[in-house]
């Protein structure tokens, strides 16, 4: 069985994980294949054979791979999912930073993680993604995001006005330092540092939280995801900002963006003993009384 592993940093704190975790797909007779900036840090650093197979786009991922790994937190998480995009092929999140709600297996769990993994005791939990298309801005193929949109000022410290329409009629004009649009996998990520709700992963929705708003009676709004939502900015500059899943771009006032609910979803895998309320309550410390 061919994995693919997909990981950003190598430093002296993971460089032990990665030596343990190939070991693990050695035992298991599987074959890894290597993101290719990846492959180039791990021939120097702990003398990677340079004919191990490698992966520079989502198009590798249709020929042949079963399985993909993320090595990191939920970054890396994310970059790994415009890899996969539309192949089905399921993903696990390992994380070897701090906080992670996407890479939530721990260096700790490692070896049970992947005994289940090796005798398939796992299921398939559905993510749904956004697709954004507008004139504005040459996406190409990341029009897609996976935690979240965000319109943001740029350069200034004054206010934006967000207009937005769902389904076509007129919601509200947000005055705000932003406004985020975000899935149920990331209403644990910005939205959820600006006071947005908490929703697990297999609601059917889209979350509209503002930034910093001017009017009180605003409020985070949770809306159908099968709705199409339209998204217009004014500001005193000429140009704000629009970031998906964190990368940004330039766009004018005016310019009209579309989202939509994407046309498929990331397979991520989860274990009877390592499900979303379980992650979210040790993660959080609910439950724990931390009053003494």
């Amino acid at each position: 069985m061919k994995v693919a592993i997909y990981g950003r940093k190598i430093n002296k704190q993971n460089l032990e994980f990665y030596i343990e975790f190939l070991g693990i797909l050695k035992d298991f007779g599987w074959t890894p294949v290597f993101e290719e900036k990846l492959k180039e840090h791990l021939v120097k650093k702990i003398g990677l054979d340079e004919n191990a197979e490698q992966f520079s786009s989502h198009k590798d991922f249709k020929s042949g791979i079963d399985l993909s790994f993320s090595i990191g937190g939920d970054g890396t998480f994310m970059q790994n999912v415009k890899f996969i995009r539309d192949s089905e092929v399921p993903v696990l999140g390992i994380n070897t930073g701090r906080l992670g709600f996407l890479a939530n297996v721990s260096r700790s769990y490692l070896e049970e993680a992947m005994d289940m993994v090796y005798n398939k005791k796992y299921v398939h939990q559905k993510r749904s993604l956004l697709r954004v298309e507008t004139d504005a801005i040459d996406l190409g193929e990341n029009n897609m995001a996976l935690n979240e949109l965000t319109l943001q000022k740029k350069d200034t410290s004054s206010m934006i006005t967000v207009h937005v329409s769902l389904d076509d009629k007129y919601l509200n004009s947000y005055w705000a330092d932003g406004l985020i649009l975000s899935t149920p996998t990331g209403s644990t990520a910005y939205n959820l540092s600006c006071g947005g709700p908490i929703v697990t992963p297999g609601c059917q929705v889209h979350i509209l939280t503002p930034i910093a708003p001017h009017n009180l009676t605003v409020r985070p709004m949770v809306v159908p995801d099968h709705m199409p939502i339209k998204l217009s900015m004014e500001s005193r500059n000429r140009s704000n900002l629009v970031s998906l899943d964190g990368t940004s771009y330039s766009i004018k006032n005016g310019e009209e963006i579309h989202v939509f609910k994407g046309d498929y979803m990331i397979n991520v895998i989860k274990f009877e003993d390592n499900n979303f309320l379980d992650t979210i309550r040790n993660k959080m410390s609910w439950g724990v009384d931390q009053r003494n």
